[in-house]
């Protein structure tokens, strides 16, 4: 079991990995990932350009824009279709529905990109990439993914949360527990000996034992 886990995880991007380095064409220019230093990254694939579900994410993308950038938070699209295509369907959304796509889209007409992140699942497409997210933190590391199948959006609104939810981690040395949100109490790393574990019961927390303890930030 474990040569085939290794088998089928060699060469794809793993949690706590440097995010693999690309330049690429946009609807912006030319991009390296270099050029997101110093703040994080929403990096996602869409299957194709002119398809419904794709239009109602970048949509819903481009609502969400603002609170990213309120969190020091950077937009990436891709897919492998042209940079004419995306300069096309991008005009045809603010031409039909007003609205103004505001972040890049990589053309990855090789699919080296997508290759390189993992993007395409040949179960779902041999061509087409699935639906990935990718956040990538200031350092250039890769802190989550998340992947969805061709035939279901993504909920914003989870991006956004997972997002508070590891600048906090971050910026607090905390984790946070399941269905978080921000100004819910956080979890307190769990103590590392026994006379910790003891004294964790009298630290003033909010304990259910020693091993799960919350306060508040």
């Amino acid at each position: 079991m474990e040569e085939e886990f290794e088998c089928c995880c060699e060469g794809l991007p793993l949690i706590g990995d440097p995010a693999p380095e690309f330049e690429a064409v946009t609807t912006f220019g030319t991009l390296r990932l270099e050029d997101y230093r110093g703040s994080w990254l929403v990096m996602f694939s869409h299957p194709a350009d002119f398809t419904p579900v794709c239009t109602t994410e970048f949509i819903a993308f481009t609502e969400i824009y603002e609170e990213l950038n309120k969190r020091n938070t950077e937009l990436l699209g891709l897919s492998v279709d042209s940079v004419s295509s995306h300069i096309a369907w991008v005009r045809n959304i603010e031409e039909k529905l007003g609205i103004k796509i505001p972040f890049p889209i990589i053309a990855d007409l090789t699919r080296e990109i997508a290759t390189r992140y993992g993007m395409i699942h040949p179960g779902e497409s041999k061509t087409e990439t699935v639906r990935c997210i990718f956040i990538i933190d200031p350092e250039g590391i890769l802190r989550a993914m998340i992947y969805y199948p061709l035939t279901n959006g993504r909920n914003m609104d989870e991006i956004l949360r997972l997002l508070d939810a590891m600048q906090t981690s971050d910026e607090n040395k905390v984790a946070t527990p399941a269905n978080w949100r921000p100004g819910d109490a956080v979890v307190v790393p769990p103590p590392s000996t026994q006379e910790m574990a003891e004294e964790r019961m009298t630290e003033g927390y909010e304990c259910v034992d020693w091993y799960l303890c919350k306060k508040n930030l």
